[in-house]
């Protein structure tokens, strides 16, 4: 069991973003690749271990400075392993301050069967600040063709804007996951479903793009994607039987929805194509 914790923090220094502190412990680190032409500063987060085993405890805190613009994503995807009994913890906090930009951009947690998670993350806006964060969940090794039979999945999201909590949200799959998964209320047979959360004080005026910008010709038994605003935070759901199509999907809307709303390229990291 590990008990791993990384921390950072972006500064704005004259107009310039700049690492202002990093600390990481096993089994996280945080690599810096080149950002490229006209993105922000880019930290990858990576979890050295393979994947994460019941008993671990995950803590993550990201934190952008006034004016400082900032990304993070994931370098691979990450894997929750089977587990006896016990639980992998992560804790996530994206703290934004005013006028900052930060990505959270993770590749896919894949569930294993028999896995048992629980995520919290939260997001501490304030005014003036603008996130764009996601999430990917994918049950079970799809390329090996194993289905989820038993295990917990509780993905909790909190959402605070100077302190007062605006909105909050968790997704509980626990026991005959079968059942659920294949109910009609449930997931209705999906593989996969996503999240992107933009949390803005020009998010509602957002809302039309986000959803001119979902894909078309939508099949009822395969990708399922819809947009809604409560607030100042817009949330978009994504669910497909197909895990690969639903990524392929979701990255295209980031790319293209990041850079109507901040003026960034059209573009994924690098490492999304890996």
């Amino acid at each position: 069991m590990a008990t791993g914790r990384a921390e950072i923090e972006f500064v704005d220094a004259g107009g310039c973003t700049r690492l202002a502190h990093l600390y990481q412990s096993d089994p996280l680190r945080i690599l810096f690749p080149n950002s490229g032409p006209g993105e922000p500063e880019t930290g990858a987060l990576v979890t050295t271990s393979g994947g994460l085993v019941g008993g671990d405890q995950i803590s993550i805190v990201i934190r952008c400075g006034t004016g400082a613009v900032a990304r993070i994503v994931g370098q691979a995807a990450e894997k929750i392993y089977r587990s006896t009994g016990k639980d992998v913890c992560i804790d996530m906090s994206l703290i934004a301050e005013p006028g900052s930009w930060l990505e959270w951009l993770p590749q896919e947690t894949i569930i294993f069967d028999t896995a048992r998670l629980r995520r919290r993350t939260v997001l501490e806006v304030a005014t003036g600040a603008r996130v764009l964060a996601g999430e990917i969940i994918v049950l079970g090794r799809t390329a090996m063709g194993e289905s989820v039979t038993g295990g917990l999945i509780h993905e909790a999201w909190d959402v605070r804007r100077d302190d007062r909590l605006v909105w909050a949200d968790a997704v509980h799959l626990d026991d005959d996951l079968p059942v659920t998964l294949a109910a009609n209320a449930g997931l209705n047979g999906a593989r996969a479903f996503a999240s992107i959360i933009y949390v803005s004080d020009d998010a509602a005026s957002a809302l039309p793009l986000a959803r001119e910008l979902l894909p078309e010709g939508l099949d009822p038994t395969g990708l399922r994607v819809g947009a809604t605003c409560v607030g100042d935070v817009l949330i978009v759901r994504w669910l497909d039987r197909d895990a690969q199509r639903l990524r392929d999907a979701y990255g295209k809307f980031w790319a293209e929805f990041r850079h109507h709303v901040a003026d960034l390229p059209a573009a994924m990291p690098r490492l999304w194509a890996i």
